[in-house]
């Protein structure tokens, strides 16, 4: 509820000497008798006049407070909106094979890696988001929904050793393509997530990148990890042991699909960089929203009118029924 004139409100504050004067002008007409002992006179009970006194009083003052708020006319509003958007389509394809577990990016790459593209789907609510995996092979995991605790849900479901080892980025972008290629949006975009160079599959990375460019659909490519040697966790019969392997990967081959699809490449050597790649991929795909904001109020003051007439009423009746005075 809203009010057209606020400033009216203010007078509420004639109430509190309305108050003080009350009080001081009770005192004042307090009669008194002079006796020799009050004590007997506690053995009778107070009068239910004397008991109801002050309700005159405070009917008068309710009466008063509802005048005011009427004059400050109490508004109720319903409001709506439209909105248009130019939708921005978002495929994630992601690396899962086995150098994706080095814990170079804490607690390693795959859970870093959902960890911040969970930050970026929470930060696109008006835009279809799919996601694809692979490793030596590929599937999709979620296909493009608007509903993203969906997709969020299935991210925590990904982890390596769902899919055959190896490294298909060919055929995990060509996978990615397929996905959102008919989609009828505005701009369509495959953020590709990888640690590894293109090592298996049917489909290379030149020519997934072509076929990304014939459907007008941008790339941008993240190549992930370190510098120098990490810690690859290896599972064995007797526990998990650590194999140290040199942090490289086909640069050239992700900035051409960058450069082919009109997208960018992006190096993440940990978590901090990874989290800054993906805030300027979204403030580079911002999608287009209009929005139109329509009100309409009613008035509510009648309410508050009625309510003073019945106060005053109420008191006009007790004051010359139950409370009378008589001279």
């Amino acid at each position: 509820m809203t009010f057209q004139n606020p400033e009216y409100l203010f007078l509420l504050l004639v109430i509190i000497p309305i108050v003080f004067w009350y009080v001081i002008e009770m005192h004042k007409s307090d009669a008194s008798l002079q006796i020799s002992s009050h004590q007997s006179l506690k053995a009778y009970s107070k009068s239910p006049k004397i008991k109801l006194r002050h309700v005159p009083f405070g009917l008068r003052v309710l009466t008063i407070c509802c005048l005011i708020v009427a004059l400050a006319r109490p508004q109720a509003s319903n409001s709506w909106r439209t909105q248009n958007s130019e939708g921005i389509d978002i495929m994630l394809a992601m690396d899962i094979s086995a150098t994706m577990c080095a814990e170079d990016l804490k607690p390693n790459r795959i859970e870093a890696s959902k960890a911040v593209a969970t930050e970026f789907i929470s930060s696109r609510p008006n835009d279809n988001i799919g996601l694809v995996v692979f490793a030596g092979e590929s599937f999709a995991q979620c296909p493009l929904t608007t509903d993203h605790a969906v997709l969020v849900n299935m991210f925590k479901g990904v982890k390596f050793g769902l899919l055959q080892d190896g490294t298909a980025i060919g055929l995990g972008l060509a996978n990615a393509v397929n996905r959102i290629k008919d989609s009828k949006a505005k701009s369509k975009v495959i953020i590709l997530l990888t640690d590894g160079s293109n090592n298996c599959g049917d489909i290379s990375p030149t020519t997934a990148a072509e076929i990304a460019k014939t459907f007008g659909i941008r790339v941008y490519t993240i190549g992930v990890g370190s510098y120098g040697v990490v810690n690859i966790p290896i599972p064995t019969p007797i526990g998990v042991q650590y194999q140290q392997m040199k942090s490289e990967f086909d640069e050239s081959t992700l900035k051409g699909i960058a450069g082919k699809t009109g997208g960018k490449y992006f190096r993440a050597t940990d978590i901090s960089s990874l989290r800054k790649i993906y805030q300027e991929i979204d403030q580079m795909e911002k999608s287009k929203i209009s929005v139109h904001q329509y009100s309409k109020k009613s008035e509510r003051y009648f309410i508050f009118s009625l309510l003073a007439f019945v106060f005053l009423l109420l008191e006009v009746t007790v004051r010359n029924t139950l409370l009378k005075r008589i001279p």
